[in-house]
């Protein structure tokens, strides 16, 4: 059964929906919103159908009460409106009742500023619950009841994924969507553990003692020795366009200060460069300033934003969670007495393309352990580096290089394969679409690949960041989206699996990065959790991909500081 849920302050509505959205009795109006969803929760767990997982679920936990499933509606338009080659339109609740009833369509609130744990401005304007419940009523009809709005555009919504190409994998793209929303809302709500007297030890130890004004010892003589190797005073190494300036009065023309492109320069600046960025990225983004903002009783309770990126893989509003670095990573201990559990999907887009093409051969190579291993044996002659380099080169665009006689091999041994990213390039060249396996739409070549307001983590390829290309650059983004946004699902899936796995644990899952997922448990329960994931891995990929030979394994860690991961 599913129950349809608008919310008004402490109470709301609530009213019964069949599975084809139809109402399936009357609306009911609560004083207690909390408590009726806690009871129904606990009497036979309903999918809830509402607005906005982000608006209502946080409430819902600080009340106590956590549900199993939920339809966000919000979330399944965003999806269904690309599905239709309309990304980036309005995909509030409001604005889809709109669109229904034909009336003008609002435009969706800009994304708020994200508030780090301790600040207490939203305190000030609850009543106890949220407010509102976006279309409220009217429209739908004569029924006029608050939760009209939400069951009509949900029964629309219904139908619309009735008719996509194929509805059984959007309806499976939805509810792990969904799901993710329920989960990035647990994961902030539980935090992860962060110990500042650690955090501490390692900024002194990377950065110095704590300055009075200024930037920190070790930057500040860092700084001195830019200079020094430039001849110059009053350089800021932080300044791309300083840096760039310095090294052309040098004779040498760089196109840009990102590390991989410094380390091929030959100059005495370079090394004390690169260790003033690394160093400089940890002062202003996981400094003392950021753990005084974001770090709370103990815990780093960032938001996360499930779909943050094009690809459909996670961002976050405010605290990096999702680029915290390996060194930073020391502060990250489990609790007295508890063990994390970390997950790590190994070759995961190269076994995505083998199981998505179904090319019967690198299917095979993909049931391995190590499916460049497997493609070696099979095609490059033993030579792992090539076969690597063939299949990354495959699904990344690369056409130069050691690429090509690679690509030559792939291309002939793997035509499959090779012709399903090929089709998506010449599809995304051409200024179409293309879709992952779920249905997760790619935007169209004029849209921004960001959406406002977020922090994507760092990003492996060109799906992520090249949402706005054209031409040959359009052709790669497109190429990689249907093996990215794929694999992206897969993890969800995986994701949203294993919560499931954990229900009846202390178990708690607190990190998700890409193909990571770490979970903090008891250590009596370690062992469990770590089966738990490696059945879910495999279990999300008969549910993507049905009956296939290949395999997805997992790197499983049970350690009690994150860095040891």
């Amino acid at each position: 059964m599913l129950v349809a849920v608008v919310a008004e302050g402490a109470g709301g509505w609530l009213r019964e929906v069949d599975p084809a959205g139809a109402p399936a009795g009357p609306p009911r109006r609560v004083a207690d919103l909390a408590t009726a969803i806690a009871e129904r929760e606990a009497a036979d767990a309903p999918r809830w159908i509402w607005s906005s997982t982000t608006e209502i679920y946080p409430w819902l936990l600080r009340a106590g009460v956590r549900v199993a499933r939920c339809h966000d509606l919000e979330l399944t338009e965003a999806l269904l409106l690309g599905h239709a080659g309309r990304w980036g339109e309005p995909r509030s609740l409001a604005a889809a009742h709109a669109r229904l009833i034909g009336a003008p369509v609002p435009a969706d609130p800009r994304p708020r500023m994200a508030q780090p744990p301790g600040f207490a401005q939203g305190a000030l304007f609850e009543a106890g619950g949220v407010a509102g419940g976006g279309a409220g009523t009217g429209g739908a009809g004569a029924d006029e009841t608050p939760p009209s709005a939400v069951i009509a555009v949900h029964a629309d919504q219904v139908a619309r994924i009735a008719g996509t190409a194929h509805p059984g994998r959007f309806r499976l793209l939805v509810a792990s969507e969904s799901a993710g929303a329920l989960i990035a809302v647990e994961m902030g709500h539980a935090g992860l553990p962060w110990r500042a007297d650690i955090h501490d030890d390692l900024l002194r130890e990377l950065l110095g003692p704590p300055q009075p004004v200024g930037p920190p010892k070790r930057l500040a003589e860092l700084s001195a020795q830019v200079n020094a190797a430039f001849g110059t005073h009053g350089l800021h190494p932080d300044s791309p366009a300083e840096v760039l300036r310095a090294f052309a009065r040098a004779g040498i023309d760089v196109p840009n200060t990102r590390a991989w492109v410094l380390r091929r320069v030959d100059h005495p600046a370079v090394p004390p460069l690169l260790e003033f960025k690394e160093l400089y990225r940890i002062w202003t983004a996981h400094g003392r300033a950021w753990r005084e903002a974001w770090v709370s009783g103990g815990r780093f309770r960032p938001e996360y934003v499930p779909g943050g990126v094009v690809s459909g893989r996670w961002a976050t509003r405010g605290g990096g969670a999702l680029q915290v670095p390996k060194v930073v990573r020391r502060a990250v201990v489990a609790d007295p007495g508890w063990r994390f559990v970390v997950a790590d999907a190994g070759q995961l887009e190269p076994r995505v393309l083998a199981a998505v093409s179904g090319d019967a051969r690198l299917a095979a190579a993909g049931g391995a352990g190590d499916l460049y291993a497997a493609l070696a044996a099979d095609s490059f002659g033993g030579d792992r580096a090539t076969a690597k380099v063939a299949l990354l080169g495959a699904m990344y665009g690369q056409t130069g290089g050691n690429a090509v006689p690679a690509l030559a091999v792939l291309r002939q041994r793997y035509p499959t394969a090779f012709a399903y990213v090929e089709s998506a390039a010449r599809t995304g060249e051409a200024g179409g679409l293309v879709r992952s396996w779920l249905g997760r739409t790619c935007p169209p070549p004029a849209t921004a690949g960001r959406q406002a307001g977020l922090e994507p983590a760092e990003e492996s390829g060109p799906a992520d960041s090249r949402g706005g290309a054209s031409g040959r650059a359009r052709g790669r983004f497109t190429r990689n989206f249907v093996i990215q946004a794929t694999a992206a699902e897969w993890a969800l899936v995986l994701l949203a699996t294993l919560r499931t796995a954990l229900v009846g644990m202390r178990a708690e899952l607190v990190l998700f990065v890409h193909d990571e997922v770490g979970v903090h448990c008891p250590v009596q329960e370690a062992e469990r959790v770590a089966a738990a994931v490696r059945t879910g891995a495999a279990r999300a990929g008969e549910m993507m991909f049905g009956d296939t030979a290949v395999r997805f394994p997992l790197d499983v860690s049970i350690v009690e500081c994150y860095a040891d991961a």
